[in-house]
Formats: C-alpha cells, structure tokens, sequence
C-alpha cells in the first residue's frame, strides 16, 4: 500500500467523521448562493413573466387562493437583504442584478389588477400573514427594492398592505403580522394604525414572555419554532422601525428585546448536532431550514452575543442546509417548485393550513448573504460550533440560562419613565415622610429604651 493511498484513505476517513473537514474545502457562499437561487427562481420567473398561476401545483383547492402570495412574500422576506446589496461585475452579482429585475417585475405583477398573476390581499384572513412577509422583506431592501419599483406600483402595494387591516388577528403570532404590515406602511408612507402597531409589540413584550428568550404563541407556551418562524424576526423588525422613527416607548422595547433574541440565538445554535441535524418537533415543520429565521436575523443584523462567533454560525447554518437538501433526496418537482416535507417530499407531515407556497418560508434562512462576503460572517475561516465541539470532547463553556430580572429592572424603570410629573412628585414627597416617620420611630424607641434603664 503506497503512502498516497494511505494518505487519501485517511483523508476520506476524517471527512466522511467529521462534517466541518467537508465543507473546508468548499466556497460556503457559492453554496448558500446556489439553494437559494434554486428555491427562489420558479416563483421569481414566473410571476415576473405573469404566469405562476399557470405554473404553480396546487396542494389542496381548499388553500390555492392563497399559495400565491404566500410563496412570494415569503421568497421575498428571505431574498431581499441579497437583493439589497451593490451591484457587481462578478459572477455573484450578475446573478444578482437578474434576481433583482424578477423581484421587482414579480411585485409590480402581483399587485396590478390588470394581471393574471394578481394576488389575493382581501379574501378570507391568510393574506395578513403572507402580506406581513412581503411587507418584512420590503423593508429588508429599501434602496434596491422598493426604491426601485415605480411609484404606481409602490401606491398599489401599500393600497393592497392596508386591504389587510379589516382582518382581526388573534391573540397570537398574528398580532406581529398586523404590527409588520403598520410598519412597512410608516416606513414607506410615513402615517399608520397606531393601535395595530403597537399592540402586538406590547402584548409580547408584557403579557406572552415565558422566560429563557422564550415567547408563548400568546398566552400559552408550546414546543415548536414559532418564536423562529415570525417572533423574534418580527417583534425585532417591528422594533427596529419604531425606533428609527423615534416612536414613544420603542427604545425601551429595544433594551427588552435585544437580549431576549440574543439568549434565542444561543439556544438555536446549540440545537443544531455535529451531524447538521436539529430537533423535528412542533407545527409547520414543511418551513424546513426556515426554523432557522432567528438566528439567520440575529447574524444578519450583526447582534450575535460574544459567545457565538459569525464563522461558528455559518459553518453550524452550512451542515443544516447540507441536511436539509442532500443530493440523494429531490425537494423539487419536474418545474423546479417545492415539495411540501420537510425533508423531500412528505405530505403528511403537512397541516391543514398548508398550502404550496408554505414551503417557501425556507428562504428566510438565507438572510446573512446580505452581508457582504467580506464580513467576518463569510470570510473568517470554518469554526467548529457547540455540538462539534461538546460531542468532540473539548472544554466548552457552561451555559447559562437569561437572566430575567434584568427584565424586571427595566421594567420598574420604564414605569418610573412613563409616571407624570406629578405623580413623581408625589410619589418623592410620600417616600421623606415615611422615612421621616420612620426616624423619628427610632428616635422614639431610642427614648424609650433610655427611659427604662
């Protein structure tokens, strides 16, 4: 036996052990550039050309009205911080100036009356949810997105953002999709609903918190990715824009939810095994990688905490989406669209609510090509995340759980903040006399005492 033979059967050994030697060697972005592109083309193309809804398979009749919208707000929602980067000459950014034309032709279609591609934003109540992502991913690109769409189109889409205000969303994640829609209309028309704003912010930010980074889905909690789904992304998104706007009281939520989505994100790296897999559990798991939206937001917006490098994500983000899409297993029809599955094809992991476009929440998980692939996030070499890490053997740090009353500090803060004038006053004026009542007390005693000796 030759030492090369030797040398290369090593080689395949480590590889095929561990996970992280694979990807060493392979441009991450490229890869990352390829699924995306792959998932996102069939409903780009063809609403841009006014036929997806020639084009698209229907699920089930019972949800085709909406898997129209539904599948472009959410390629949309995941495509936009990409689309939004600079133009360049390379290979990558000639891709990218295509993809942009498509979004662009796409929206202007799906809200033209006049087009067969024209999408539902006022039958039954599911167009909230799907408007909420294409209103999310409007704001992820307002210079190479909605900048660039005409100004008829641009009225037509925040005409078509405001159809969606006589839906009543329920004590759920669908309050955030109603607070997404009233900040895309802010942000690109400078007025909204200010009680459909903020309500879904307050409710979750007060009442729906369960502790550890952990939202309920409204007041009870269930094991499932939904706090990754739209929570923390939206609640965040929501945030960001009332604080640009220097809104009442967003600061505050700010200083409340960063650290929130912060301990979430930890949480969702060390979720994620050696092997690229990660727990199957909870609704809607046909969002495939999508479960991944919060810490795809977390790394996009550069607010990882010290303890998860970029180049830790990215190399943990890479191993799922190997999983997620292996070559031995097509996730896509004879026409490039999706399948509903998680893994592949498997429809009865779908619920009721499942419809064709569902599946397109994945792109979500794409976010961080919206840093450039100078940013550390892309060009710091391949780490090893927690799992490889603790499965490897090697000293890892504890981990500790959000302190919480760090919250309530804030919490007694805020309320201090938000007390008139007068009541402070009052409040001061209360606190001397009861000290002062509370020395003389002692001063009483005192003599007392002396008076017995």
């Amino acid at each position: 036996m030759t030492i090369k033979f030797k040398i290369l059967c090593v080689g395949i050994l480590l590889s095929v052990m561990n996970p992280l030697f694979l990807s060493a060697d392979t441009n991450e972005r490229k890869l990352w550039i390829d699924h995306l592109s792959q998932i996102s083309y069939p409903i780009l193309r063809y609403t841009a050309v006014d036929s997806l809804k020639i084009m698209m398979p229907v699920y089930t009749e019972a949800t085709r009205k909406f898997q129209y919208l539904e599948a472009l707000g959410r390629t949309i929602c995941g495509i936009a911080p990409w689309i939004e980067l600079p133009d360049g000459n390379d290979e990558e950014g000639l891709l990218r100036r295509k993809f942009r034309a498509y979004a662009i032709k796409a929206i202007s279609n799906a809200v033209n009356p006049s087009c067969k591609d024209y999408m539902n934003f006022k039958e039954g109540n599911q167009p909230l949810v799907d408007a909420a992502y294409l209103a999310q991913g409007l704001l992820r690109a307002p210079t190479m997105l909605w900048n660039k769409l005409d100004k008829e189109t641009q009225h037509r889409v925040l005409k078509e953002l405001k159809e969606t205000r006589r839906i009543i969303p329920g004590n759920s994640n669908w309050l955030l999709f109603a607070s997404m829609v009233e900040a895309c209309l802010l942000e690109y028309e400078g007025e909204c609903d200010d009680e459909r704003l903020i309500n879904g912010v307050e409710r979750f930010i007060f009442s729906y918190y369960h502790g550890d980074g952990m939202y309920g889905d409204g007041a009870n909690f269930a094991m499932d990715y939904y706090n990754s789904f739209v929570i923390h992304p939206m609640l965040t998104d929501v945030i960001r824009i009332g604080c640009k706007h220097k809104l009442d009281k967003f600061d505050f939520y700010r200083k409340i939810q960063w650290p929130r989505l912060q301990r979430y994100s930890v949480i969702q790296e060390r979720m994620i095994s050696p092997e690229g897999t990660y727990p199957v559990w909870g609704r809607t798991l046909i969002c495939k990688n999508g479960t991944f939206h919060a810490l795809a937001e977390t790394a996009f917006l550069k607010l990882l905490p010290e303890i998860l490098s970029p180049n830790q994500v990215r190399s943990a983000m890479t191993a799922v989406l190997k999983r997620q899409f292996p070559d031995s297993v097509s996730s896509f029809d004879n026409k490039g669209f999706l399948l509903i599955g998680f893994v592949g094809e498997q429809k009865n992991i779908a619920e009721n609510y499942v419809s064709s476009g569902s599946p397109y929440h994945c792109m979500t998980f794409f976010l961080p090509l919206g840093l450039s692939g100078a940013d550390p996030f892309w060009s710091l070499p391949c780490q090893e995340w927690t799992s490889v890490k603790a499965f490897g053997g090697e000293d890892i740090l504890a981990d500790h759980g959000y302190e919480d009353n760090k919250d309530q500090q804030l919490m007694v803060e805020y309320q201090w903040v938000q007390l008139s004038k007068r009541k402070k006053q009052i409040l001061i004026f209360t606190g001397i006399c009861v000290l002062i009542l509370n020395v003389l007390g002692v001063i009483k005693i005192y003599q007392f005492l002396k008076y017995k000796k």
